[in-house]
């Protein structure tokens, strides 16, 4: 594998990088633009199948390279552009968005859960999966799903005044081990 490139890549930037950015200046509006735009020429130039003989021959071709990379940055930014008109000059349709029972309130607590127990509270409260569906979904444990949300819905009590009961319990009635033996 020939590695001869790399010496020269390390003697032109070394030796020639501010020429370079300063060439790249003159094409863009900002140092740092420029000195993308030189990242951007050395690393298409040295990634090609261009061979060069001196550093000088490197640099016109990093110098080409800047221009042309310089002209389709352009060309794009006035695509872009253009497109972004055509798309302001439409007429935009109002669009109405139908409530689905949550108030603004509920949102609001909603949203100053973190990101795991709001998705275990939504998930097991308001899309009704059980525990098991719902550490499939997020990719949690059942342990993990059930003090999320124990501790989300908590929080939502907090901040909306509620008070929720625990609605996985199950109601639980003593037996005498002897009705058990004899099968009662």
């Amino acid at each position: 594998m020939d590695v001869a490139w790399e010496g020269l890549l390390e003697q032109l930037v070394r030796e020639r990088y501010a020429r370079l950015v300063g060439h790249a200046l003159l094409m863009t509006s900002s140092r740092h633009d420029a000195q993308d735009l030189v990242q951007d020429a050395l690393v298409s130039t040295f990634s090609s199948r261009a061979r060069f003989d001196s550093v000088g021959q490197a640099e016109l071709y990093v110098r080409r390279a800047i221009v042309s990379r310089s002209i389709d940055e352009s060309r794009r930014r006035t695509r872009e552009r253009a497109a972004t008109q055509r798309l302001e000059a439409r007429p935009v349709a109002p669009v109405l968005v139908e409530e689905r029972g949550l108030g603004a309130d509920v949102q609001r607590a909603l949203q100053s859960l973190s990101p795991r127990e709001r998705a275990c509270v939504v998930l097991r409260q308001l899309e009704d999966l059980s525990v098991r569906e719902t550490a499939a979904t997020l990719g949690l444990s059942e342990g993990a799903v059930k003090r999320y949300t124990a501790d989300g819905t908590a929080r939502l009590d907090a901040a909306l005044g509620t008070m929720t009961t625990d609605l996985e319990t199950t109601a639980v009635r003593l037996v005498d081990t002897t009705e058990v033996q004899h099968g009662k």
